[in-house]
């Protein structure tokens, strides 16, 4: 795909994010499996839900433009952090360390998440694409939650 507009640039980064949630449906049930802290466990399992409902806030969001169309595009950055992830389970054993390691890599994610659902935010409103805007804010708010909540539970309990 040749980016040569907004509107261009806006459908390959909705692709891309289109591509990272559905590569986080696959990977967060491996996730929780690895985990031992059972607020972790119960945490991945509630984001995964929502990553279906994200998936499908980025497939309604592609839809309010007459011209953007989801491209069959691979999201590497998403890729990479999720083999991060799992070199993290394939190095530790399950406890609380690779528990504070998943943590980590979950905040990467959710740090990528959170710049990739402020871009998409910020190029719907240049369009003029109030509901895109609106389904993309909520994303973006819900990653930020996430964020915080993995934080304060490595701060309470993991990491100790």
């Amino acid at each position: 795909m040749l980016i040569k507009s907004i509107e261009d640039l806006f459908a390959h980064l909705l692709s891309e994010a289109n591509s990272a949630e559905k590569q986080m449906i696959r990977a967060l049930p491996k996730l929780a499996r690895a985990a031992e802290a059972p607020r972790l466990v119960e945490m991945l399992s509630v984001h995964l839900e929502k990553t279906y409902s994200h998936m499908e806030r980025v497939e309604q969001a592609a839809n309010t433009l007459p011209n953007i169309r989801l491209s069959r595009i691979k999201c590497y950055a998403m890729e990479s952090l999720l083999e991060d992830a799992q070199e993290i389970v394939e190095a530790s054993e399950k406890g609380p360390v690779r528990d504070a390691g998943l943590i980590g890599v979950l905040q990467q994610v959710k740090h990528y998440e959170i710049a990739t659902y402020g871009t998409l935010c910020t190029l719907a409103d240049q369009l003029g694409d109030t509901e895109a805007t609106v389904l993309l804010s909520q994303i973006l708010n819900e990653e930020k939650g996430a964020d915080e909540a993995l934080t304060a539970l490595a701060k309470k309990s993991i990491n100790s």
